[in-house]
């Protein structure tokens, strides 16, 4: 089977490099072009480029794709049998989706059709689900909502976070991917279509997100604390000063009627009033313009009192 992979996070190189393994020709590799990235701001190749380069497969990273003739040409010209789709990070066109006579098909990271979006692991967990998993789809033009293929599921761990989730998902979906296409060659797969009435949506993540609600429960900010690393964390703020909490777990109540984000300094431990008569222990934090500190020793620098706020 002749195949075009578009991917460009690290999460989509399993499912390119196990197509390989598995005897595909894969022709051409689109992904986003080559950008700025860390501190020094360097000239980057995406995780996807990388991982063509050292399969020595040929690559293209077209700044648009919709109106742009000589990619169409292009992907006309290698007439593929399915266009392979994980995390490319741009609307494919239609005409792209009615080149391939086994359709545009996606690696979606989550059991669709909940979990729609460009944050499904994020979400996943920061809802507190305790299962989620993989989707094969067909990609149409709406958001996530085409035809399902194949799924499996993957349960999420308590201590799970999207750090550690996404790379174990990475690998499940791409042994998917491999079922999926043989499937579909054999004609043992019949697609169904989603029930849009059950959709969940996993909008892409604000900064903002990250800002701790304290009048949430404990169990949901610890929920959203794991879900959003790396980014956008969860924070606070302390005497005016950004405060990155960096662990965390949720409790019962303290004992005594406080508001939300009230902090009760005991024996070297640093907790939390959150709403719903729950508390949150702070484990490790980091202050603005500070390195990463557990909670006794930013007691010890700092003399915290009981009963002051965060986020005020």
């Amino acid at each position: 089977m002749n195949l075009v992979f578009a991917g460009t996070p690290r999460f989509a190189v399993p499912t390119l490099e196990r197509l390989v393994d598995a005897g595909f020709r894969v022709s051409l590799v689109l992904t986003q072009p080559d950008k700025p990235r860390g501190r020094g701001m360097a000239i980057t190749s995406s995780p996807v480029k990388q991982a063509a380069e050292r399969l020595r497969i040929p690559v293209t990273q077209p700044e648009k794709i919709k109106t742009n003739d000589e990619l169409r040409q292009q992907l006309a010209a290698l007439g593929p049998d399915a266009i392979i789709v994980v995390g490319y990070g741009r609307i494919i066109p239609q005409w792209m989706l009615d080149l391939p006579r086994f359709g545009n098909l996606n690696l979606h990271a989550s059991l669709l059709p909940k979990y729609r979006g460009a944050a499904p692991i994020q979400w996943a967990i920061a809802q507190g689900e305790t299962v989620t998993g993989v989707t094969t789809m067909r990609i149409s033009a709406g958001l996530d909502t085409g035809d399902i293929l194949l799924q499996r599921e993957m349960a999420i761990a308590p201590d799970d976070t999207t750090e550690t989730l996404a790379p174990r998902l990475s690998e499940i979906g791409a042994d998917l991917m491999v079922e999926t296409l043989r499937g579909l060659a054999a004609e043992t797969i019949t697609a169904r279509p989603q029930e849009d009435s059950l959709a969940t949506l996993a909008p892409i993540l604000k900064k903002e997100d990250g800002a701790i609600d304290f009048r949430r429960t404990a169990g949901e900010i610890v929920n959203r604390l794991r879900g959003f690393q790396p980014w956008p964390g969860a924070f606070t703020t302390f005497h005016g000063k950004a405060l990155t909490v960096k662990a965390a777990r949720a409790g019962g109540a303290i004992g005594e009627a406080l508001p939300a984000g009230s902090l009760v300094c005991d024996a070297g431990r640093l907790v939390v009033q959150c709403g719903g008569d729950t508390s949150l222990e702070i484990l490790e934090l980091q202050l603005e313009g500070k390195k990463r500190m557990a909670a006794s020793d930013f007691i010890h620098g700092y003399r915290p009192k009981s009963g002051e706020r965060l986020g005020e």
